[in-house]
């Protein structure tokens, strides 16, 4: 037998499943986007305040308009007097002002209000930052649209900014987008980070430029503003001396001459941890000290600080210390006799002995060894270690060291007497 279930429903009920619940879905009600309209708003309250930045700032602090959804449209007006199209620096429809930072006269003197206007904005509205970045961006990566003498003031705005500290506007977020093939390519870039250096270095020194540059990772990058025609050492000194900007040059040469001398040390440290054929090194060498045209005072330097690193110091046994450091320079002696080729360089190797054993408690007492070591094998002349006993000019530790070669010196003056 089958039990029939029968739900009977009044024509007032709707009908229902036992245990759920239905919802009615609600629809998210949002305000129209209309970016045009806020532009609208913004422009006409530089209209009417005739363009006076500090009235204008004021009533923008105290307007209700909605900055944290049209925060790049505000930025885009302020820039070019009005709203752009999108993706373009084309202008849109609608209203636009005479105030804007593309309209001023290409100098610091007209630029830095709007510099100190959009400081103040952010103060109040510290979220604006993000769309200010994004408006640089994108007016940066477009530089070909915009004219020559506009450039000029994009540059002098931007480096007012970083003058000026424009609250949060990280280095990366300007440096960067100049770096699209085509826009260096063009010769659009070398122009504007050039006023942008001449114009920060007014206020500003070259370390802090150096500061941003190394926030913005272009440090050791600034061949890369150039155009791959132009990019050479002797094309950096030649267009940044022409702008005037000669520490720039001095800086970049002491860059270049810094990463010669690294890959210089690498590639002899390798050379010494192989156990490589010291003939071959000193060929090696003299090939890499010719085409870096390094001095031969900073071979000297490098030598022997690389022979050192290369020592196994035990920190413990000083006659084991002693025996190590011993043995390498015989080893090498003749690399180090390849490049001591005059008692200056001579002079400089003591130097460099010198300053290691005063930096390093554990050598000191290693001092007169070395230096009788390096005699022995002919890399020091028996002048050169008077002269650096009687006449030494570096004070690091020299007391202490002097007392300790006395009686190896004086060993010397015996055996000068006797002949």
């Amino acid at each position: 037998m089958f039990a029939l279930l029968i739900f009977v429903c009044s024509s007032k009920e709707k009908p229902t499943l036992g245990g759920t619940r239905i919802k009615t879905r609600k629809r998210n009600i949002a305000a129209p986007l209309d970016p045009a309209a806020f532009a609208d708003a913004v422009v006409q309250i530089y209209l009417d305040n005739a363009g006076d930045l500090e009235l204008v700032a004021k009533t923008v602090e105290s307007s209700d308009l909605n900055f944290s959804r049209y925060g790049d449209t505000f930025f885009e007006v302020v820039f070019t007097g009005g709203r752009t199209q999108p993706g373009t620096i084309k202008a849109d429809e609608g209203e636009r002002h005479p105030y804007s930072i593309i309209e001023c006269e290409a100098n610091r003197e007209a630029i830095l209000p709007s510099v100190i206007y959009v400081q103040k904005i952010l103060r109040r509205k510290p979220f604006l930052i993000k769309n200010l970045e994004n408006v640089m961006r994108r007016f940066l990566q477009s530089l070909e649209l915009f004219e020559e003498n506009e450039r000029k003031k994009l540059a002098i705005f931007t480096a007012l900014a970083f003058s000026q500290k424009l609250s949060g506007l990280p280095p990366e977020a300007v440096f960067q987008p100049l770096l699209k093939d085509n826009l260096v390519g063009k010769g659009l870039v070398l122009p504007f980070i050039t006023d942008f250096f001449k114009e920060y270095l007014v206020d500003n020194s070259l370390e802090d430029l150096i500061s941003i540059l190394k926030r913005g990772k272009m440090e050791d990058n600034l061949m890369d503003f150039f155009p791959s025609a132009k990019r050479s050492a002797e094309g950096f000194s030649e267009h940044f001396t022409k702008a005037g900007l000669v520490p720039l040059v001095e800086y970049n040469e002491k860059k270049i001459f810094e990463a010669k001398l690294k890959d210089m040390k690498s590639a002899l440290t390798t050379l010494i941890a192989e156990g490589s054929d010291i003939s071959e090194v000193i060929e090696i060498v003299k090939q890499r000290v010719k085409d870096a045209n390094l001095p031969d005072i900073e071979v000297v330097r490098i030598l022997w600080d690389v022979l050192m690193d290369a020592v196994q110091w035990s920190g413990k046994n000083q006659q084991q210390n002693a025996n190590s450091a011993l043995r390498q320079v015989k080893t090498w002696a003749k690399l180090l006799n390849s490049f001591c080729t005059s008692g200056k360089l001579e002079l400089e190797l003591i130097y460099k002995v010198q300053m290691q054993c005063y930096e390093d408690a554990k050598l000191m007492k290693l001092f007169p060894e070395i230096v009788r070591s390096l005699y022995d094998q002919d890399v020091l002349a028996e002048d050169t270690i008077l002269h650096w006993f009687r006449k030494g000019t570096n004070p690091k530790g020299r007391q202490t060291l002097v007392k300790s070669l006395e009686p190896f010196i004086k060993w010397l003056e015996e055996a000068e007497e006797e002949e």
